[in-house]
């Protein structure tokens, strides 16, 4: 070789003591640290000359094939990987999380896919994350032992394309936390106004981008929702195999004759009117048991989504690696392909349907004494929205002849009083029993807006509004949490396995933090007692109708915990009940799927395998998910708080982009929090929080009162405090990042209102010169 014909005594090439190729190897492949050249010398004692021979030999090594060389120039094993390096988690196998090289330099040769192997406390990991791990070859494949989670690395920018000063490209960054643009080196063919994915070049400070993936227009119908799936990494492409495998699921026999008939009962279904699919259905009629007076007989059925999508599947790991339905403004990322749930699945008015019937008795107190479950077939009698059934209820308004009423497959269809008579009129009556169950158990009562965005049919925005609270919401919430809690108190009383939905009391620490924040009110909050959700609702209930109210209701949602999925039983605090599970949105939710089958087992309703070996014959638990269920807990757990994370961002543009023709209006707003450089706000009745900036409040100097939480100007006096209405001017509302600045009404106009060519050509960019730094802690604040 080359390397060696320079050294003319081979004697000093390879002088007594000096690694043999195979020690070498074995070194780099058994050594506990990145094995780079310094650290093999130190390890053979090599000095002077023979480091130099060592660097031949590596080199030739890596020439014949036998070595690659790594990240921080460390060596291992050609295809294989370093016995310790760093991993990005990419993926999911069933329950086993799977990892790459973050760097693989080895050409003509697919970066290795490692098995990670979590012990002791696991759920800490998921898609998108980094770990240093320990590596090992184990059959045919690698696995990796997590030994520390790395923080996240910009791998992926997702921005939108400007033009600055003398027409150089900038990426601005669609998450409104980044406020540092990134200069591009490489735009490739996006031009500016484009969607682009990006990665960073360069080490820091010299960080530029070069744009990889052009994504389009970000203004264009769906491209909100298309931001939050690139940026929180969402499955929302079917393998083909899974779109197959569902084709063929939606095919196969209902097996009528092995279910029980409920066909005959007018069951409806209860829904946003914006729902894109329907996995309940609800019914209720006068328990003719003399043992129940005043009681009632109510059956929740919900999509039989197991008897479709079977333990080991190829729709069930896709299921499980999605975790749940992401719902935005514009579109739906499902759980499963739309053959399943938008049709099969979903219970549609006038078409037979399989079910999972929850029999429950209620007694005249509302207590459910008793409860069964069956696999049913059924068929909606109407699909209502909330407030056509409401309205029909309240005699306001007859139920609409287009509401889904109708039987359909030969049926005549119930008019709009047998309805209300036979199925509304029940339900309700059922529900008043339940309500007062409910009202006795007297769980977290915390009524926050929900804000919902309505579209035309071309993607743009008509308005956005608060959903109104509803007593046929409530209704639907009361019968579902009903069917959660006989789901779980029946699989216990079968010794079944339940993926339980827990949630746990605040923490002491959150208790303190609200204590201290109830204090700048005036408001008592003891510690010494035991803490109950009636605690919260009483204290609610003492501030009454104050003007701070919604404020410290939101702090109080902050004090509590997030709720989880586990097979271990923590009770949920919340709702103030012992055990609870979620079995009513199998459709939508894979932890309910996983209730289903445990049922399905507990009860013993299996039904006969489909017909040609299409699909697996189980629709109970597998083996697979009984041994994992703690694990796929975790994994969903991440997913649903992802799922939400999500959809609470792209709310946040398409709000900044329906305000964004507001630009320079009055907005009446509430100060939501408040900081030694500004106070945020929120517009009533939209929500959408912006920030007023100190140095665009005038000359004057502010005091920033931590323990009050606000800002006071020191020879005004004016005061700025957490709480407090006011009208701003909306200066700025930014649809990309969802961001939004104000103004007080009579401040002068810091910089233009955001606009799709908000930045022109040989425009200057940073910092505008009458915007100055608020201590020097707290560096340059752009918008």
């Amino acid at each position: 070789m080359a390397s060696t014909q320079k050294q003319k005594k081979p004697a000093k090439v390879r002088p007594a003591g000096f690694p043999t190729r195979d020690q070498v190897m074995e070194f780099i492949t058994s050594s506990d640290q990145p094995a780079g050249k310094r650290e093999i010398a130190k390890a053979f004692g090599l000095k002077g000359q023979e480091k130099i021979a060592l660097k031949a030999l590596l080199k030739d090594m890596a020439d014949e094939g036998l070595l690659d060389i790594g990240p921080a120039r460390a060596f291992h094993k050609m295809g294989g990987v370093p016995k310790v390096t760093v991993l990005r988690i990419v993926d999911v196998d069933d329950t086993t999380l799977i990892a790459t090289p973050e760097r693989w330099e080895a050409e003509g040769q697919p970066a290795p896919r490692l098995r990670v192997l979590e012990r002791g406390k696991r759920g800490a990991l998921t898609i998108g994350d980094r770990i240093l791990a320990r590596t090992e070859e184990a059959g045919r494949g690698w696995v990796a032992h997590p030994m520390k989670k790395l923080a996240k690395a910009s791998e992926e920018l997702l921005g939108v394309v400007e033009a600055g000063e003398g027409g150089k490209l900038w990426l601005r960054p669609v998450d409104k936390r980044i406020r540092k643009d990134t200069p591009i080196s490489d735009a490739g063919n996006a031009q500016p106004g484009d969607l682009v994915l990006a990665e960073p070049v360069g080490r820091p400070p010299r960080i530029s981008a070069r744009v990889t993936d052009i994504l389009g227009d970000p203004f264009a119908p769906r491209s909100f929702s298309l931001i939050a799936i690139h940026k929180h990494g969402i499955p929302h492409v079917f393998p083909e195999q899974v779109e197959d495998e569902a084709v063929a699921a939606s095919g196969i026999a209902l097996n009528e004759d092995k279910r029980e008939d409920l066909r005959h009962l007018p069951v409806v279904a209860i829904d946003p009117v914006d729902a894109r699919d329907h996995d309940d259905a609800v019914w209720a009629t006068p328990d003719e048991d003399p043992a129940n007076p005043g009681g009632y007989h109510a059956i929740v059925a919900i999509a039989d989504v197991s008897y479709y999508v079977r333990p080991g599947s190829a729709l069930d790991k896709e299921a499980r690696k999605r975790g749940n339905s992401v719902y935005f403004p514009d579109l739906v990322v499902p759980m499963l392909p739309h053959q399943l749930s938008s049709d099969m699945c979903s219970l549609r008015a006038g078409h037979d349907r399989a079910a999972m019937a929850c029999h429950l008795t209620v007694d005249a107190s509302g207590k459910v004494t008793n409860w069964r479950f069956t696999r049913a077939i059924i068929r909606v009698a109407a699909v209502l929205a909330y407030e056509d059934a409401q309205a029909a209820i309240d005699g306001t308004s007859p139920l609409p002849q287009a509401g889904g009423a109708g039987g359909g497959q030969g049926e005549t269809p119930p008019n709009q009083l047998d309805l209300l008579e036979t199925a509304l009129k029940p339900l309700w009556a059922c529900w008043k029993l339940l309500r007062k169950a409910r009202d006795k158990r007297d769980p977290l009562a915390l009524d926050l807006p929900e804000r919902r965005v309505v579209l035309d049919e071309n993607g743009k925005i008509v308005s956005v509004a608060v959903r109104e609270r509803l007593d046929a919401h409530m209704l639907i919430e009361d019968y579902m949490i009903a069917a959660n809690v006989a789901a779980a108190k029946a699989l216990e009383g079968k010794k079944a396995p339940v993926m339980y939905r827990v949630h746990e009391p605040p923490s002491r620490e959150k208790l303190v933090a609200l204590k201290e924040y109830l204090a700048t009110f005036d408001v008592d909050f003891a510690l010494g007692q035991v803490i109950k959700p009636s605690t919260f609702n009483r204290l609610i209930d003492r501030i009454g109708e104050a003007e701070e109210k919604p404020q410290i209701m939101e702090q109080i949602l902050r004090s509590q915990t997030q709720a989880y999925y586990s097979p271990a039983n923590m009770g949920h605090f919340g709702l103030a009940l012992g055990s609870y599970a979620h079995f009513t949105s199998p459709i939508r939710r894979y932890a309910d799927l996983l209730v289903h089958r445990a049922l399905v087992g507990a009860y013993k309703l299996e039904l006969p395998a489909s017909k040609g070996g299409v699909l697996p014959d189980r629709t109970s638990l597998s083996a697979d998910d009984y041994d994992n269920m703690a694990r796929v807990g975790e994994m969903i757990s991440q997913h649903e708080r992802r799922a939400m994370e999500a959809e609470r961002e792209t709310v946040d543009r398409y709000v900044a982009a329906y305000l964004a023709a507001h630009v320079g209006e009055l907005v009446d707003a509430r100060i939501t929090g408040v900081q030694n450089f500004g106070f945020f706000a929120t517009v009533a009745g939209l929500g959408g929080d912006g920030l007023v900036p100190v140095s665009t409040m005038g000359a004057e100097r502010f005091f920033f009162d931590e323990a009050g939480r606000a800002l006071e100007g020191v020879e005004s006096g004016d005061r700025y405090t957490v709480g407090q209405h006011l009208q701003l001017r909306l200066a700025e509302a930014d649809p990309i990042n969802g961001s939004l600045r104000f103004e007080l009404p009579d401040a002068p106009p810091q910089r233009p209102s955001f606009k799709k060519d908000r930045v022109r050509p040989g425009a200057k960019r940073g910092r505008p010169a009458n915007i100055r730094h608020i201590g020097s802690k707290r560096g340059r604040h752009k918008r």
